[in-house]
């Protein structure tokens, strides 16, 4: 169990602010189209949260799976479903011809995964594991949180569907242990990967062309 104040109120807490993240979403990524603004707000703050809460409880990062613990089961184990992936995001890119593969995807696979770690602590250890202590049944937990999180990447169709479908595996993943560090790795390559093929968008000169290092 989490500690004081109760678990109870860390749970409202938590889900409120999560909510609050996903307006921000809305309004600074989609409407002002500040999209580093956002992502580098939420990741500060997010992970100021995190250091914040391990300082009054250590435990609470291994309650989350952001230790080591599990880390190379976890990756063993999803690592041939990851090319797998990105074998059929390239097969449907060049299929629909919206493979735009560059030098920029090789930065954004290595910025990205912070990104998906962000992404993947919200959804599944704070909204899923938050409602798994509920009397909802756990197929409604991971329905609803897979719901959500494709939800918040509204309006894109395709990124609607992506992410809908990678949250029921990576929430079933996540209540049954997998640690939450690889499967927000493994959604930094294949959210990079996808974009740079599945979308036809580069999404490294869509979030830093604003510093002008995006060409």
């Amino acid at each position: 169990p989490l500690t004081a104040p109760t678990t109870a109120t860390w749970s409202r807490g938590e889900l409120l602010a999560v909510l609050l993240t996903a307006l921000g979403k809305f309004v600074l990524m989609d409407w002002l189209a500040w999209r580093l603004l956002y992502i580098g707000s939420a990741c500060t703050a997010w992970l100021g949260y995190i250091g914040y809460r391990y300082r009054q409880n250590p435990a609470v990062l291994r309650q989350w799976g952001l230790t080591r613990a599990g880390f190379a089961q976890s990756f063993r184990r999803l690592f041939p479903l990851l090319l797998l992936c990105l074998a059929l995001f390239y097969a449907i890119g060049a299929y629909r011809g919206t493979n735009i593969l560059s030098w920029h995807i090789l930065p954004t696979l290595l910025l990205y995964p912070l990104w998906g770690i962000i992404q993947q602590f919200l959804t599944i250890a704070l909204v899923a594991k938050n409602l798994d202590v509920t009397p909802l049944p756990r197929t409604a937990v991971v329905f609803l949180t897979a719901s959500l999180f494709g939800i918040i990447h509204y309006p894109h169709g395709l990124l609607i569907l992506g992410t809908f479908l990678m949250a029921l595996v990576y929430t079933s993943l996540y209540l049954r242990g997998t640690n939450l560090l690889v499967l927000g790795i493994f959604h930094g390559w294949l959210g990079a990967f996808f974009f740079y093929t599945v979308l036809a968008r580069d999404s490294w000169l869509e979030v830093f062309k604003v510093l002008g290092v995006g060409s």
